[in-house]
Formats: structure tokens, C-alpha cells, sequence
């Protein structure tokens, strides 16, 4: 999996970042929030001894920095090409970095975040609240399907995908507790805000949304 982001704003300035299905090697001194200790998330089985620092936090640190001091709902133009296609759009800077934190945070190594690896490898920037819902659930039935062609108890209740993203907004509170501290502009903030709300949409309301989906393919939601 190779996706480049590039991010081109009004004042002339461009930048990009690269993920892939690699956690990033850093090298170097590290700031203090990236510490696995500080602001660690309740759920983290990780040790300090073994993890000196959060997978998540270094993962997305030169997203963070570079967007630290940013207005979150400035126009910028970004163009995402991966192995098989491109993709542009001119958006506001927080749907932006909402669709790169995510990636890299699922493709972090953090333990609880690496259950969306799945997705990420088809990742699909941009994304809705409803495409976001609609991947969610067709990810984890085609997850059961296996499971049950490979002689498991699967769970079409869709319980485990409820309990998965409970984890995974407990992750995403201490994300931003961790980066608060450091930044001048909402840019990231809003970012992880956006992206726990479609967490919570999972965890809190799944049958309402699923109920959406079924009205809308059968033609019932305009």
C-alpha cells in the first residue's frame, strides 16, 4: 500500500506526506506528548519499558507539526494517489487531515487502531458519515464470513463491530488530549473530533444508521 497526500494552499505553499502499511521509523529526539506514559489511552496493553512511545502519536507527529498553527476551515486543494488511482478535491483543511490522520493511525502499529487496517488498505479519502458506516459494516461481515468458512462462531449481530469502536474512541480521547497541548490552530483538533464522531455514530447509534442504509437501497432515502 503506497498513498500520497499533497495538500496545495491559497498562499502558495505545498505540502505532502506518504503512508504506508509500515509504521514510519523515526530517528531522533522525540517531543514529550509522544511518550506512551503521557495522556496514555485506558485501553493501551502496551508497556513503556517495552514501548517508549505511543505507536499512534509518533505516527501522525509530522502531520501534527506541520499543521499545528493551521485554521481548520481554510479551502486547501488536496490530491491523494495511491497503487490504482488519484483523487482531488478542494475542501476544507480539517476533512483533509480527518482522512490522513485516520490512515496513519491505522496503519500506526498501535494495537487498537490496527483492527482498521482492514479498511485502510482500501482506503477511500473523503469519505461521508454514511460511506464511512457502509465500509464499517461490510468490512466486518465479510471479517465474519471467513470466520465461519474457517469453522468459527460468527457474529452477525454486528456486537463486535459496537465493541471495536468503543476501543477505538477511547484511543481517539487520548489522541487528542495528547496533542492539545501543542497546537496554536484547531486544524488537527477538529480533525480528531470529526474522526471520533464517526466512531461514536458506530458505537452509540449503529442501528439508526443501518436503518438509513436499508431505506436508502431500497430507493426509500432519495
Amino acid at each position: 500500500m503506497n498513498v500520497n497526500y499533497s495538500f496545495s494552499f491559497k498562499d502558495g505553499r505545498a505540502v505532502e506526506f506518504k503512508v504506508t502499511d509500515q509504521p514510519t521509523t523515526r530517528t531522533g529526539s522525540l517531543p514529550a506528548w509522544t511518550r506512551l506514559e503521557h495522556c496514555q489511552c485506558s485501553n493501551c496493553p502496551l508497556k513503556a519499558s517495552e514501548s517508549p512511545h505511543c505507536p499512534a502519536a509518533t505516527e501522525i507527529l509530522p502531520v501534527v507539526e506541520a499543521f499545528q498553527a493551521e485554521d481548520a476551515y481554510q479551502k486547501v486543494a488536496v490530491k491523494v494517489t495511491d497503487d490504482r488511482r488519484s483523487y482531488a478535491k478542494e475542501t476544507s483543511l480539517e476533512e483533509a487531515l480527518r482522512s490522513l490522520l485516520g490512515l496513519k493511525m491505522a496503519t500506526s502499529g498501535c494495537p487498537v487502531l490496527s483492527e482498521l487496517k482492514p479498511m485502510a488498505v482500501h482506503h477511500l479519502p473523503f469519505a461521508s458519515s454514511d460511506e464511512f458506516i457502509m465500509r464499517s459494516v461490510s468490512h466486518y461481515l465479510l471479517q465474519q464470513y471467513f470466520a465461519k468458512r474457517n469453522h468459527q462462531t460468527p457474529d452477525w449481530e454486528l456486537k463486535g463491530l459496537v465493541e471495536r469502536n468503543q476501543r477505538l474512541q477511547l484511543v481517539n480521547q487520548a489522541l487528542w488530549q495528547r496533542i492539545h497541548s501543542v497546537c496554536k490552530g484547531d486544524s488537527n483538533l477538529k480533525a480528531l473530533l470529526n474522526f471520533f464522531s464517526m466512531a461514536s455514530s458506530v458505537s452509540f447509534s449503529l442501528e439508526s444508521q443501518l436503518r438509513k442504509l436499508e431505506a436508502k437501497m431500497k430507493g426509500e432515502g432519495g
